[in-house]
């Protein structure tokens, strides 16, 4: 039986076939390479040339028949339109081979859209492989990004269920997908998100659901086709460079480069010549010309990390840049016409900052135009679980290659605890753990002890989280009252060395029974 790989025809692969070194064999050339297929099925939403030519170079890459069907697409989000498609191309196979050929449906090439169709028909209609290739990880199975469809698909098939019986044109669950491609609701374009990072290995990825940053991501869509400056708030890690990348691969520059400068990590003596570049022998050391930041953002986006930090000096001198839309080099006098998007980020509030007089009230208005505030993790709710589950496959994808590693899943104990912490450090510090405690655990599962063990200690300020965390997320607040009571029963016994009746009299327990009971009532997992 023959094994036929449909995909559409993306642009990476279209790069590969033109020589792009960085873009090796691209997704599709990947899979023809390394694994068999009798049939490679290409829908292209491009010129015929450019599909001819790809044709001929991947002829040299596999002894697969070839076939391809041109679609004119609306535009390469078009749910409807690509669903159409997609079912047309798998029915053209399956018409030619019989229903029982074997069906891989390849979600990197192309669009995040395209990729949610192949997840949903390989689902709801197809039998269906599904892969996913990158110049890293070479080709791989590819798990349903947050097993989104689990509460998706049979959901659709229950409302379907409530129609079957009133049409006979077609069978109730495929005349509601049908119609759900045509009309999408939020879920898909969830799964649209979710599947974002197929395409680009570098497609800015950001995880959420919660109504804060729909509102936010929907502004910020709307931002990323305008050239205005922006203002990124938020604490530490909570994801300020993901979304000034996503602004930029959202816009009009998406081709051009994105420049990241913290400009918190720059000495104050190089400043100028980090941001503006200086001319060969402009100063002790200057022993070459060098561009600086400015210039090599030229065309694209420059992001200003940590913009409060920058001593005022500096400020004066990046405010005269952007009214001039021109950067003179250190050692030189002439300017340098620029075309720069500014994008800014910062964890402090700039407003208090310009009333102390720290930042200069003139340059704050100039870039903010528009302003985010990123909210924290402990204000996003329901978001934590979605986080948890993303961060753990970034950890399992990083890790891949290591010797001896092995894929982990959480237990059910460690899953509550880490829903239970109030993360001071925010998506950063639910990465950073969830990567100690794969260390630490030797088998697939990372248990509670794993995460215990994984978890930074909080400071005064950070216990008093226990106040702010999250509702919902799997939220219970027995589970909340438990971590208070054992936290004191274990410092209660370490500073009495472990004797029960002493620990009791510090914890106000008329005697160490009560104190037994409470450990066996609030031991944690």
């Amino acid at each position: 039986m023959g094994n036929v790989l449909v995909c559409w025809l993306g642009k990476t692969d279209i790069r590969a076939s033109r020589g792009e070194v960085e873009c090796g064999l691209g997704p599709i050339g990947q899979a023809a390479r390394t694994r068999r297929f009798s049939e490679i099925f290409l829908l292209c939403d491009t010129d015929e040339d450019t599909i001819r030519g790809y044709l001929d170079w991947l002829k040299k890459i596999t002894p697969a028949r070839l076939r391809h069907r041109q679609v004119a697409l609306t535009r390469p989000t078009h749910f409807g339109e690509i669903y159409e498609a997609a079912v047309a191309a798998v029915l053209d196979v399956q018409k030619r081979h019989g229903k029982q050929v074997r069906l891989t449906f390849h979600l990197s090439p192309g669009t995040p859209h395209m990729a949610a169709v192949w997840i949903i028909l390989s689902k709801a209609r197809f039998d269906a492989e599904l892969i996913e290739s990158s110049p890293e990880a070479g080709v791989q199975d590819a798990p349903v990004p947050f097993d989104i469809t689990a509460q998706f698909v049979p959901d659709m098939m229950r409302r379907a269920e409530r129609f079957r019986g009133r049409t006979r044109a077609e069978p109730p669950p495929m005349m509601m997908l049908a119609d759900l491609m045509r009309r999408p609701d939020r879920r898909l374009e969830k799964l649209a998100e979710a599947s974002a990072s197929f395409e680009e290995p570098g497609f800015s990825r950001i995880v959420y659901n919660c109504d804060a940053m729909q509102r936010l991501m929907d502004r910020a869509e709307r931002v990323a086709r305008r050239s205005v400056s922006v203002l990124i708030e938020g604490e530490s890690g909570t994801g300020k460079e993901l979304l000034a990348r996503h602004i930029h691969e959202r816009s009009p520059r998406k081709n051009q480069p994105f420049q990241a400068i913290n400009c918190g990590a720059i000495p104050p003596e190089l400043v100028e010549s980090e941001l503006f570049g200086h001319q060969k022998g402009a100063f002790t050391g200057a022993d070459k010309l060098r561009k600086g930041h400015f210039e090599q953002a030229d065309g694209g986006t420059l992001f200003l990390d940590e913009i409060g930090e920058l001593p005022l000096g500096a400020q004066v001198k990046i405010l005269r840049v952007l009214q001039q839309g021109a950067v003179t080099r250190i050692g030189s006098s002439k300017e340098i016409p620029l075309d720069v998007r500014i994008i800014a980020a910062t964890n402090r509030n700039l407003l208090d900052e310009v009333r102390a007089g720290r930042f200069r009230a003139d340059l704050f208005y100039r870039l903010a135009v528009a302003i985010f505030k990123l909210p924290p993790i402990r204000e996003r709710e329901g978001d934590l679980e979605l986080l948890v589950d993303a961060m753990l496959h970034r950890v399992n994808r990083e890790s891949r290659e290591d010797p001896g590693y092995v894929e982990k899943t959480l237990a059910v104990a460690a899953r509550k605890l880490l829903l239970a912490h109030p993360w001071p450090g925010n998506v950063r510090e639910l990465l950073n753990t969830l990567r100690r405690a794969a260390i630490w655990s030797d088998r697939d599962v990372i248990e509670i002890e794993d995460i215990q063990d994984a978890l930074l200690p909080l400071d005064a300020s950070g216990r008093s989280g226990i106040l702010d965390r999250p509702l919902g997320s799997g939220f219970q607040l027995k589970d909340v009252i438990s971590e208070v009571a054992h936290h004191y029963i274990q410092r209660a016994l370490d500073q009495t060395n472990g004797n029960k009746s002493r620990a009791a009299e510090l914890l106000g327990f008329k005697s160490y029974q009560t104190l037994s009971n409470w450990q066996k009532r609030h031991s944690p997992g």
